[in-house]
């Protein structure tokens, strides 16, 4: 895969730099981190994001995340590995990043609005859409994944 600019990453800093700011925010929310990770992690296997799948799978699993979780995360509805507010906030993040097919429907919100605050359901969908606007930086400029990692060891 060629990249298609040699850094997108640089090409407009003001908007990296706003980018940065609101994860910042996101992870200063008081949201769990693994629950972030896996709602990074759940967004951009949606997305076919190879860089940001492989970034998120080795931070979680650097943090210490079971392995089974990561390989049952694209089945999570058939797996009893993950809690009610994970499963509420990976429901959220399939209805989001599946926007125009899903149109956020009241059964998912629903659960969101059970498991998270008012100030958490938005610091969530904030999350959800910074995950999918790194996504479609990663994909769309074709960024490489990083060799190696716990997950590949080579």
């Amino acid at each position: 895969m060629t990249p298609r600019l040699e850094n997108h990453m640089t090409a407009a800093p003001a908007g990296i730099k706003a980018m940065v700011a609101l994860e910042t925010s996101i992870r200063a929310s008081g949201l769990e981190h693994a629950l972030l990770e896996l709602v990074k992690l759940r967004a951009s296997q949606i997305n076919g994001c190879a860089f940001c799948i492989h970034m998120h799978a080795t931070d979680m699993r650097r943090a210490g995340e079971a392995e089974m979780r990561l390989h049952m995360l694209n089945a999570w509805r058939e797996s009893t590995l993950y809690t009610p507010r994970e499963r509420a906030a990976l429901a959220w993040t399939e209805a989001l990043t599946n926007l125009a097919a899903t149109g956020a429907p009241d059964a998912d919100y629903d659960l969101v609005k059970a498991a998270f605050t008012p100030a958490e359901q938005v610091n969530l969908t904030l999350a959800i859409g910074a995950i999918n606007v790194w996504n479609r930086l990663q994909v769309g400029f074709r960024a490489a994944h990083a060799e190696g990692g716990p997950l590949d060891p080579a």
